[in-house]
């Protein structure tokens, strides 16, 4: 059911032979226990530090609250942003404390400026059963994304237990991801309840689709995407493509684009996934007509042209009215959708109503019983903004994890919990 908190979602559904064993966490009695557990609180700060969107961190709280409820301790693992020049205060996690103490519902949580270290060990050792310590930004050091195992090592002993709860990095082979697992037998490392939720979304998405399923895939470039279309072959009745990635394909089929645009590289590799596409009696829907600006801008004069009819100095910058109308058909008979990239520029509100037509029909087919899943960035703020992330079945925390899920690919963060 829609608006379901993503801990929830392992429920609503059983999955055949999951990706990964979820029992672990079930069934583990934190009590006396001290927990590293890896989340994704990479969240937007502004100009002030605030967070824009707390969305990340809300979808680990249930983990959190399981594990301080049963008395263990939790020791949070995160990083924040891309820091080049080691420590720097516009990256620093001391800027989610304040809120993460307010979603834990007033809990105290203490703070390092460092995530090893004497103090990092020090306050790891004198911490008490319901306690939480949040440690700074795992980036700082350079081994957190070079996968060092001495750094991998150091965090590991601040505590005894490792729970992988940061869906958002699992496509990632970073030290607290990939390589802190081994430094804990089976039955103490596992995964949290959003990295259930997430895995179960997409397995359900992926192997066990109730069919007509839509795939409505968007963006700039085709080379993005290209590998979740050819995965999505052999899984989808229909694929949906929008964005600009759409003017490729109509131009690779002789069409009139003018300033659209276009990877002219890939001409030919469009037109080989229209051929494998029909080959295989999958349905794809590129949009009819387009809403057209004579510039890339949020002032541009704008018009709407047959998207493989636009005049010279004019560019596609979201779908037109028809096109909305014949992908809400689509939407609005299928069983499944699985929903990656927006239609066009939603940020500018010229060019928003095309994402806002495909965010509705999402909604509505949920509403009458398909299940939805919206994966990526864009997609999910479009969602947000839009009003509709508590009218889909569910909307998953990683972008590039979710995306490199569906090109069939094994996460190294998943992999490393699974391993003996």
């Amino acid at each position: 059911m829609p608006g379901l908190h993503p801990a929830f979602f392992f429920h609503r559904f059983e999955i055949e032979n999951p990706t990964i064993d979820m029992s672990t966490f079930t069934s583990f009695d934190f009590s006396g226990h001290k927990a590293l557990v890896r989340v994704d609180f990479n969240v937007p700060l502004n100009d002030k530090f605030e967070i824009t969107d707390d969305t990340r961190i809300r979808a680990a709280i249930p983990t959190l609250l399981k594990i301080l409820d049963e008395g263990g301790a939790v020791i949070l693992m995160s990083h924040l942003g891309r820091p080049k020049d080691g420590p720097s205060d516009k990256f620093s996690l001391k800027h989610l404390l304040a809120h993460i103490m307010q979603l834990l519902g007033g809990r105290t949580v203490l703070f390092v400026q460092d995530c090893i270290g004497e103090q990092a060990i020090l306050t790891a050792g004198m911490l008490r059963p319901g306690e939480v310590l949040l440690l700074e930004n795992l980036r700082f050091y350079k081994e957190e994304e070079n996968g060092d195992r001495d750094f991998a090592g150091k965090l590991a002993s601040l505590g005894d237990v490792y729970v992988n709860d940061a869906f958002g990095t699992a496509h990632r082979a970073h030290a607290s991801t990939a390589i802190m697992a081994d430094f804990f037998p089976k039955d103490k490392k596992m995964f949290g309840l959003l990295m259930e939720a997430e895995v179960a979304s997409a397995e359900k998405v992926l192997h066990q689709s109730e069919k007509p399923f839509t795939a409505i895939i968007g963006g700039a470039k085709v080379s993005d995407k290209i590998l979740i279309i050819e995965n999505l072959l052999d899984k989808a009745t229909d694929i949906i493509i929008g964005g600009g990635m759409a003017y490729t394909f109509m131009k690779a089929m002789g069409g009139l684009i003018g300033n659209s645009l276009c990877e002219a590289d890939r001409l030919d590799l469009a037109l080989e996934i229209m051929k494998k596409a029909e080959s295989k009696g999958v349905n794809i829907h590129l949009p009819s007509d387009s809403c057209i600006a004579d510039k890339f801008d949020a002032s541009a004069n704008v018009s709407v042209a047959p998207s493989n009819h636009i005049p010279e100095g004019w560019m596609g910058l979201d779908i037109g009215p028809m096109a909305c109308q014949q992908f809400t058909n689509v939407i609005h008979r299928s069983k499944t959708i699985l929903w990656n990239g927006p239609m066009g520029v939603f940020e500018m509100v010229k060019f928003q109503h095309g994402t806002r037509t495909i965010a509705m029909a999402v909604a509505d087919a949920t509403e009458k019983g398909a299940f939805s899943l919206v994966g990526g960035g864009d997609s999910v703020a479009a969602v947000n903004q839009f009003g509709y992330s508590q009218k889909v079945s569910y909307v998953s925390t990683g972008g590039g994890a979710m995306l490199e899920f569906f090109e069939g690919k094994e996460l190294p963060g998943i992999a490393a919990v699974k391993k003996g």
